[in-house]
């Protein structure tokens, strides 16, 4: 007997959700159980000292369930501060585009019933799509609340811009950041020859400190590399003759047998055990690794220092570093046009901290920047296109059904149970698109670094971007038509006149592979987020298999994960526009993208806040891109609507529909035009104080203001009063400002606003007296501008860092990098002594915090001395 697809479908949508709802349960359940037990891996920032004391958070409760409560009651500031600018945005999208999703249900009071009622006479959860609708004149409910909806998504797009805007010159412009090196420090890419000298800069910009030219050091960086790789064979050398000699030891012990001498390790570990290695190939003889490294080492540590004494004569790149002596000397300089030819001093940038630089990629002349881009585009369009073959086989499987009138071979299916039928169409290819797409980050970086991305930022930045394409393409685009195209290949063969329309009709419901995937990934990555089972396998599976070393130990257990950005965002913007696609011609999918979007939320503020550090910090710069992005969600979703009109031939909805569509993109063009710059700079009048003379975080140099117009009153005949009077009105001026932000500032969890300088920016202040949410929702120009979001800030962003300077701070890593140090456990018999004695003249050697327990197996007790 035939199933009616609308059964299948309702039976699907029922059968993912419970599957998937089981899923969640069993690791939510184990997360619960787990968690107090293994704290290295469901609260080490808490429970361990791995972190800054300011990154600490405070423990969770015990209670099973009171850590959500407390968790969705944290302010901005407290994520701010443990997860830095870009976990507070992600968190920041993920509750913005739940809320919406949220309030959206209200369409459900009008869509639903004219959706479900007098209708096409669909059945199950088809019925409660635009599928259902047979009068033309019905379609006026849809673009009245396209037009609503999409109005208010394109206005919270525009809210948020502003917001983290003004919080990203709030965070840059205070003490923390302004004084960093990295934002007080360009990167000049295109440098011609006569500018690439450590002097020229001076001579172009104001408030130079210190130059790095960018050189080549291919010899220096191999012997670096080979000096290295031959301390790692010793250290790992020493720590397993310990291990040995501490096992015989025991075995003695149980034995009853002394062995002597007790101070000679061949007491223990004879000749042959000892560690070795081979030099010469892979047929050559075995040496002893001790004695070899012993004999190596100086060799390469004398040819390394040799290098590094004439770095500076070697070749230079097209690349300068320039250092200012604040930031808003960087920002001028990278903000001014500095040659008169293209492609010259550029591009450039600022922000790279000095360990997140690809220093390969500083060598490449213009025209190789501009071919390697071209060639990993080209690489990510043919990756698009050939990986939608298998993503189309995957969206055929959603709506196999649908193919059995026409391949009775696979009538069998029809004979499954309705539960096993769902999970079949329903769970089985969202599971295998989940895998397709778990190997594109890879590759995707791969292509990000031959692009010739100069930052570990700035590959995520192009990862993000590439991704995110891939994403739309192939996991929405490409599987939606598939989805759509196997629900209507029969009716098509038969009807093929009427292709259009039942094309029209079917799209929507290619919203039921969506909903399955929706809950796939918000209960799925929810629960496994939380469980952590990589997590669990990673450090207790393989590191007792692998980590034989003190130091591979002490790497694993101090070693915390970071969040990559530019793979993470991309599928929750994904999952965004996938909704705002849908939401219109397929109402239901909302309550489905809300829950998911809660659910990641709990997961990604708990994760970011206790169990993850931050990575190469983007500034928050993500979010923006994401944002942006989310407008493919609207454009889809508005043309899909308009061609579903256009084949009804509901004239007036046309019109409507053309009209929003053009508004949007006049929304996106001028949001674009509005933002684009300002996103990338720090505004001057965020680092200049508000009296034209005081210090500020940013800014240290001489007053303009100061000598030529406060001065200038001293020349005038009756200079004291007028000067008393424009003293006591910046005076004035100054107390108003810092009061008002004073005012502003919880007075708990604000910053110290004793010891902040008003900057021009604070000026920004428009008064208010209401309360009304709806107020303060549409008017952040008042309530999410620079003044305000400062409140926002926690106390250590008015601390300033502990500046190092370092000559070398930009320079390629081997010109500056020194011998690394041998960790190894200290056993009770005291070999480590003599072995420290015999190797301490040519490495640094130590046993500090490393020693055997009772059972022989190695332990750390802090961490390592180098």
């Amino acid at each position: 007997m035939a199933v009616a697809p609308s059964s299948v479908s309702t039976s699907t949508i029922i059968s993912t959700l419970l599957a998937n709802l089981a899923l969640f349960g069993v690791f939510v359940g184990c997360f619960i159980v787990l968690r107090l037990k293994f704290k290295r891996i469901y609260s080490p920032k808490s429970s361990f000292d791995l972190v800054p004391e300011e990154k600490k958070p405070e423990p969770l409760p015990k209670d099973p369930f009171r850590w959500i409560f407390i968790l969705l009651t944290k302010p901005d500031s407290f994520f701010l501060q443990q997860a830095g600018l870009d976990g507070l945005v992600f968190l920041r999208y993920i509750k913005t585009f739940g809320t919406l999703f949220l309030c959206a249900l209200l369409m459900y009071i009008i869509l639903l019933p004219v959706n479900a009622t007098n209708g096409n006479h669909n059945k199950g959860f088809d019925q409660l799509s635009i599928a259902n609708v047979k009068h033309p004149r019905r379609y006026y409910a849809h673009v009245l609340m396209g037009l609503v909806f999409n109005g208010i998504v394109i206005f919270v797009i525009y809210r948020e811009l502003f917001f983290y805007n003004s919080l990203k010159n709030a965070v840059l412009s205070s003490p923390k950041y302004a004084k960093k090196l990295s934002c007080r420090t360009v990167l000049f890419q295109g440098v011609p020859d006569s500018l690439l000298d450590e002097k020229q800069a001076f001579k172009i910009f104001n408030g130079v400190k210190r130059v790095y030219v960018a050189r080549t050091a291919r010899e220096l960086e191999y012997k670096v590399e080979k000096r290295a790789a031959m301390v790692t064979k010793l250290e790992n050398a020493e720590n397993k003759l310990m291990k040995m000699a501490v096992k015989s030891k025991l075995k003695a012990d149980k034995k009853g047998i002394i062995l002597e001498p007790v101070d000679e390790i061949s007491s223990y570990v004879s000749e042959k055990k000892r560690p070795k290695m081979k030099v010469g190939g892979f047929f050559s003889s075995k040496v002893d690794t001790i004695r070899h490294c012993q004999e190596q080492i100086p060799i390469l540590d004398k040819e390394v220092k040799k290098l590094q004494k004439k770095f500076r004569h070697s070749m230079p790149l097209n690349s300068i570093f320039v250092e200012f002596e604040n930031q808003y000397y960087a920002q001028l300089a990278y903000q001014s046009t500095v040659h008169h030819n293209p492609m010259r001093m550029s591009p450039r940038f600022i922000g790279l901290e000095p360990k997140d630089v690809i220093h390969s990629n500083l060598r490449m002349f213009w025209w190789e920047r501009i071919t390697r881009r071209f060639l990993a585009f080209a690489a990510i369009v043919a990756l698009v296109v050939f990986w939608a073959i298998p993503v189309a086989a995957v969206g055929t499987i959603s709506n196999i059904t649908f193919l059995t009138n026409k391949l009775p071979w696979l009538r069998w299916i029809l004979k499954m149970p309705h539960a096993l039928l769902g999970l079949v169409t329903g769970l089985l290819p969202t599971i295998l698109l989940s895998l397709l797409m778990f190997l594109l980050p890879i590759i995707i970086r791969v292509f990000a670094r031959i692009s010739g991305e100069i930052s570990a930022v700035g590959v995520e930045k192009w990862t993000q971007n590439a991704y995110f394409a891939f994403l739309m393409v192939n996991g929405f685009l490409v599987t939606a038509l598939a989805s759509s195209a196997t629900a209507t290949i029969t009716e098509i063969i038969d009807k093929p006149t009427s292709a259009m329309s039942i094309l029209a009709n079917k799209l929507p419901l290619s919203s039921n592979f969506y909903i399955s995937y929706l809950v796939l990934q918000g209960f799925s990555i929810a629960g496994g987020s939380l469980f952590q089972v990589v997590g669990l396998f990673l450090y207790y599976i393989l590191g007792t298999l692998f980590d034989n070393t003190v130091r591979k130990k002490w790497n694993r257990f101090s070693g915390l994960g970071t969040v990559a950005w530019g793979t993470v965002f991309p599928i929750f913007t994904q999952l965004a526009s996938i909704t705002l696609a849908y939401s219109i011609i397929s109402p239901l999918i909302l309550v489905f993208a809300f829950a998911s979007f809660f659910l990641v939320y709990v997961a990604y503020a708990h994760n970011i806040t206790y169990c993850f550090v931050e990575g190469p910090d983007a500034f928050g710069s993500h979010y923006p891109r994401a944002l942006f992005q989310t407008f493919c969600g609207i454009y889809l979703g508005e043309i899909v609507l308009l061609g579903i009109v256009v084949v009804g031939k509901g004239w007036g909805p046309i019109v409507i529909q053309v009209i929003v569509l053009l508004a949007t993109i006049f929304a996106h063009v001028h949001l674009n035009l509005a933002f684009d710059h300002l996103l990338d700079v720090v505004p001057l009048d965020a680092m200049r104080a508000v009296d034209g003379v005081s210090i500020t975080a940013s800014y240290t140099g001489p007053s303009e203001y100061e000598s030529k117009v406060l001065n200038k009153k001293k020349r005038r005949a009756n200079f004291e009063k007028e000067l008393l009077k424009e003293q006591e009105e910046e005076s004035k001026l100054k107390a108003d400002v810092k009061a008002q932000m004073e005012s502003d500032y919880d007075q708990e969890e604000a910053i110290d606003t004793t010891s902040v300088v008003p900057l021009l920016a604070d000026r920004d202040f428009k008064t208010t007296e209401s309360n009304n949410p709806i107020v303060r929702f549409i008017r952040p120009d008042v309530f999410l501008n620079f003044r305000y979001v400062k409140r926002i800030l926690p106390a250590t962003y008015n601390v300033e860092p502990k500046i190092v300077d370092n000559k070398h701070a930009y320079d390629a890593p081997a010109i500056s990098a020194k011998c690394p140090g041998v960790w190894f456990p200290a056993d009770p018999m005291g070999l480590s002594e003599i072995e420290i004695e015999q190797l301490s003249p040519i490495v640094d050697i130590s046993t500090k915090n490393a020693t055997f327990n009772e059972k022989g197996k190695i332990v750390f007790l802090g961490k390592p001395p180098n």
